[in-house]
This record gives C-alpha cells, sequence and structure tokens, in this order.
C-alpha cells in the first residue's frame, strides 16, 4: 500500500511541472509532500510491524499463575540431590 502514495505524489509532481498556474501547481507540490510523508511512514509501519511479536503468543495472567504452580510442584516432588564429595 506504500507504494500507492510514492506512485500518487510522482503523479502530483509530474503535474506541478507541467501545468501553467501556479496555484496549481503549488496544490500539487503540498500533494507530493505529503504523499511523500505518508508513503515514509507506511514503510516504517511495515518493518516494525514485521519485527513485531504475535499476539496470540503471549501468555495471560491464568496460564502465567498455571505454569507457575506446575513448576513448583515439580520442584517440591523433586528428590534433594545428594552433595557432592
Amino acid at each position: 500500500m506504500p507504494w500507492v502514495y510514492l506512485l500518487l505524489a510522482l503523479v502530483a509532481m509530474a503535474i506541478a511541472f507541467k501545468t501553467t498556474s501556479l496555484a496549481l501547481a503549488a496544490i500539487c507540490l503540498l500533494a507530493a509532500l505529503g504523499l511523500l510523508v505518508a508513503w515514509t511512514l507506511g514503510l516504517l509501519a511495515q518493518r516494525v510491524g514485521s519485527r513485531s511479536r504475535d499476539e496470540a503468543m503471549l501468555l495471560d495472567p491464568q496460564e502465567l499463575r498455571r505454569l507457575r504452580e506446575q513448576a513448583e510442584a515439580r520442584r517440591t516432588q523433586a528428590p534433594p540431590e545428594p552433595p557432592a564429595a
């Protein structure tokens, strides 16, 4: 999707260079600037989104408590290790 912003920015820049109207050129240049900013922000959002963790893999508090209780139960059931001599 960000590439559409870049394409539209290039079209707006081409219109600004080809037109003879000063008002239209100013509007097209402002639009090109805005679309370039939108393109940059879109690329950054894609990069951040691709590097973030999957939220489905996060544990909820109940699951975390259950896992802690299981680990504690395993620790108390395990026989003590003999001291190394």
